[in-house]
């Protein structure tokens, strides 16, 4: 789990602490200072933070791009939750809009409220889909005929 590095998302990480996980928790919380019954780190080196993706079955994260990128990196699922200006969460809702845009895609799921968490990880998850779509495959094999055709003339 990250929280990402500006500030603490308590709401997340509680809500991981919650749950009944038959799981090793990882997370990097930022400056929380709450005491957790998970390894916790306030900031993970890019290698610490790389290892512990690679080894996870799924990241649960804010809606930061950062970790977005780091799970379609590594071919993880991902279970975003927004942090929110009106819970004094964040500056202000790019979170929120940033869920909206990723809501539906393959490999991410949207906990919109922290009692949705558990029934995301308590499901298999599929992790994004990093090849072509049946769309980017269709225009490939056009550009390619188009290509093999300007090429005959």
């Amino acid at each position: 789990m990250t929280v990402g590095t500006q500030f603490p998302f308590p709401r997340l990480v509680n809500a991981i602490a919650e749950l009944d996980l038959d799981e090793k928790v990882v997370a990097q919380v930022g400056s929380d200072s709450g005491v957790y019954p998970f390894e916790t780190a306030d900031f993970m080196r890019p290698e610490a933070f790389e290892e512990a993706a690679q080894q996870a079955r799924v990241i649960v994260a804010h809606a930061g791009m950062g970790s977005v990128l780091a799970a379609r990196r590594w071919s993880k699922p991902l279970i975003l939750m927004p942090r929110r200006a009106d819970f004094g969460e964040h500056r202000n809702d790019h979170q929120l809009a940033t869920a909206r845009q990723l809501w539906g895609r393959v490999g991410v799921d949207i906990a919109w409220s922290e009692k949705a968490l558990g029934g995301f990880l308590a499901c298999p998850l599929t992790g994004p889909q990093t090849g072509p779509t049946e769309h980017k495959q269709q225009l490939l094999a056009q550009l390619q005929d188009f290509v093999s055709q300007s090429s005959v003339r």
